[in-house]
């Protein structure tokens, strides 16, 4: 008997249990429910966006204190919104379900990364591939998203509100709405001064208020995308296309590459300390252009920018679509162009022009899952080289230095600083160890470089050739406890915008344009940008447009004796 009494109590508890699960979590109306949810958001997803807050806006006295409460109070009312003017509680349940898992995964990505959910992020995510969301990928990622996301959004499903009327909740939410709005506006009413201070000086950190952020966002960027697709026909900037220099007896190749991620800052060439270039260093005709600025601080940006007429201060992504671009005016001027992608696509440059993406067809010496070592891009190179015999521009956009997996992007042989972060989850390897990694992957990109361009070399007797490296944008590597890269702008560290960026002429191009290298290397000291890569290449490529603007080409002050063409 004393056997069976034992036994029954642990089955009363499991059935207590159970019984308790299947009534539910009581919760006393929808607006108990919107707040104690946003609350939640609040306190426990919003660490960036109070450490940034607090930096930005905190001094010991009761003045920011009150500011402080004020805004804590705002953010309340706003997360709260969210879910309160869902039309309905099913439609409340699934949003709150989504952003649950949103919020978790923002968290991590702002907390761990110092990331920012703006539209150039969001931008980002849509854009992004299989390889390299899965660089991304880890076990603290995903048990962050199981236990703040996966498991809050669950249970949210058995939380158990009263039953009353559609029209009574209605009329509920509105007076809770109204009288939270009206708090949270008497706060920043009373704290004017602050606000104005908070929201003028420090604009990028309400892109780190969780899950809101990246809701706006999102939102804002689709809906700027669905205006840009609206069926118009392509603006042609250009104009009428025109070959600047008479018919020579060699073909012209220009070779673009497009670095992915390299930061100025730890390129030798540029005065860094270590060896990240040495066989870049040991090649006569190259010129370094030590002080050149990014056009934006992610390759969704960039890139397009770059291969845009516009300057930086006048670029709009999301009408970059609308135009025809460098590319396009090649074309017209009668080369043959061919885009080589080993990256996450062209952004919509190649459209109209012969693309190559490998990824689509990864090579087993080159490759391995979905990453691709950038020498892919160069395995048929001497053929084509040789069978060349019209004007060609072959772009190159590699995978470089991208993050947060460094040591995935050199083949090991290249593992030259030792030791090296083999992690994805930076935060765990100390500075020196991603430091390594990074340098690998420079030292990389300088041993590809340096075969593109004794590849040209070796056909130089064949064609004219000229190369242009330049980088999409940079990387923080940890400074200040910022990693990876897509910061606004106005707000990003110098680490990722000033960019490496270097010509090689061969001794047929310097011949055949009457290139005074001597100049060349004057010029390249002084400071530059993306800007000045559009007119730079139609410039090189002996081509002119209605677009061109001869300031902004690199070297046409250093051609036949710097005067006028």
């Amino acid at each position: 008997m004393q056997t069976q009494h034992v036994s029954a109590a642990p089955l009363s508890l499991s059935i207590r249990l159970r019984e308790r699960w299947a009534a539910g979590i009581p919760c006393s109306s929808d607006i108990a429910f919107a707040f104690g949810v946003s609350f939640i958001w609040l306190v426990l997803y919003n660490v960036r966006f109070w450490e940034l807050s607090a930096q930005a806006m905190w001094h010991p006295n009761v003045g920011s204190v009150l500011f402080m409460a004020s805004l804590g109070v705002l953010a309340w009312v706003v997360l709260a919104l969210l879910l309160l003017l869902s039309p309905t509680r099913r439609v409340m349940r699934v949003a709150a379900s989504l952003m649950f898992v949103a919020a978790a995964f923002g968290a991590y990505f702002m907390s761990e990364y110092g990331a920012i959910m703006n539209q150039e992020m969001m931008r980002n995510v849509i854009q992004t591939d299989r390889a390299e969301v899965g660089a991304l990928m880890n076990a603290d990622l995903a048990l962050h998203v199981v236990l703040l996301g996966v498991l809050p959004a669950l249970l949210l499903w058995r939380v158990r509100l009263p039953a009353t009327s559609w029209r009574s909740q209605l009329s509920r939410r509105a007076i809770a709405i109204v009288a939270g709005l009206g708090v949270a506006f008497a706060g920043v009413f009373a704290n004017s001064a602050d606000y104005a201070t908070f929201f003028r000086e420090h604009k990028p950190i309400r892109y780190t208020l969780n899950p809101i952020a990246q809701i706006v966002s999102m939102t804002g960027l689709l809906a700027g995308s669905r205006e840009s697709r609206a069926n118009e026909p392509l603006i042609d900037p250009a104009g009428k296309v025109e070959r600047t220099a008479a018919t020579s007896a060699k073909p012209l190749v220009l070779f673009l590459v497009i670095g992915e991620t390299a930061r100025a800052a730890n390129f030798q060439l540029g005065g860094y300390g270590r060896e990240t270039n040495p066989e870049l260093k040991q090649i006569s005709g190259i010129t370094y252009f030590s002080n050149t600025s990014s056009c934006g601080t992610s390759t969704a940006i960039s890139v397009p920018c770059l291969f845009s007429h516009l300057p930086r201060t006048g670029f709009k992504v999301d009408e970059a679509g609308r135009y025809k671009n460098l590319l396009d005016s090649l074309v017209q001027a009668g080369f043959d162009v061919q885009w080589r992608d080993n990256n996450s696509g062209c952004k919509g440059v190649c459209a109209r022009v012969t693309n190559v993406d490998y990824n689509q067809k990864p090579d087993r010496r080159y490759c391995t899952d979905a990453n691709c070592f950038d020498a892919v891009m160069l395995d048929d190179l001497p053929q084509t080289l040789r069978k060349i015999e019209h004007d060609t521009v072959i772009v190159f956009h590699q995978k470089g230095s991208h993050g947060p997996f460094y040591s995935e992007r050199y083949p090991p042989e290249f593992e030259r600083f030792r030791p090296a972060c083999r992690s994805n989850q930076l935060q765990h390897c100390s500075q020196q160890e991603i430091t390594n990694a990074y340098d690998n992957t420079i030292a990389y990109t300088d041993h590809v470089l340096a075969s593109q361009i004794r590849m040209l070399r070796e056909a130089s007797s064949k064609i004219d050739s000229l190369l242009l490296y330049v980088s999409d944008h940079g990387e923080s590597l940890g400074e200040n406890g910022i990693y990876l890269h897509g910061m606004p702008y106005a707000f990003a560290p110098e680490a990722q915008k000033q960019v490496p960026m270097l010509m090689w002429t061969s001794e047929g191009y310097v011949r055949r344009t009457q290139l005074r290298p001597d100049c060349l290397s004057t010029e390249a000291k002084l400071p530059v940008s993306h800007d000045f890569f559009y007119h730079t290449v139609l410039g090189a490529a002996e081509t002119r447009n209605q677009a061109y603007d001869r300031r902004l080409d690199l070297i046409a002050g250093c051609r036949r004796g710097g005067g006028s063409e």
